[in-house]
């Protein structure tokens, strides 16, 4: 069976670590490499979507890196138990038509005992800013 290390139970510096390998692999924008620290049948909510499964996450991050352009996320700690993590984000791109956006949210990670994401919720709220208003 696969592993995706650091493993359950967590420690603040084991979710941390966890949460920094996430972070890197999103700002990869490779959706094959970022479904690989998920469950095969991982269980997503993402706004209003539901997303299940590796095929799934693929899909939904391919076309959200064909349509986010410049995307740039940055991860920070909020919370942590045994096999659960919980992160405060916010990442910004631009659209198409070159108007720049920052979006924030939380995130509540549960993994299973190979180290795994087996579900993933996240909230998420929108904000268009200005090109010289850019964090990231």
């Amino acid at each position: 069976m696969e592993k995706k290390h650091p493993l359950p139970p967590f420690s603040v510096e084991t979710a941390k670590q966890k949460i920094q390998m996430a972070e890197g692999a999103w700002n990869s924008k490779d959706p094959v490499k970022v479904s690989l620290a998920y469950t095969v049948d991982s269980e997503w909510r993402n706004r209003n979507l539901f997303i299940n499964g590796r095929n799934e996450i693929v899909q939904f991050l391919s076309h959200k890196w064909q349509t986010e352009l410049d995307y740039k996320l940055k991860k920070e700690y909020w919370a942590h138990s045994d096999n659960r993590i919980a992160v405060r984000f916010e990442y910004e791109y631009k659209d198409k038509d070159g108007k720049w956006f920052r979006e924030y949210g939380n995130e509540n990670w549960q993994f299973d005992e190979h180290g795994l994401m087996e579900k993933r919720f996240a909230s998420i709220n929108d904000l268009e800013i200005n090109e010289e208003d850019r964090k990231l």
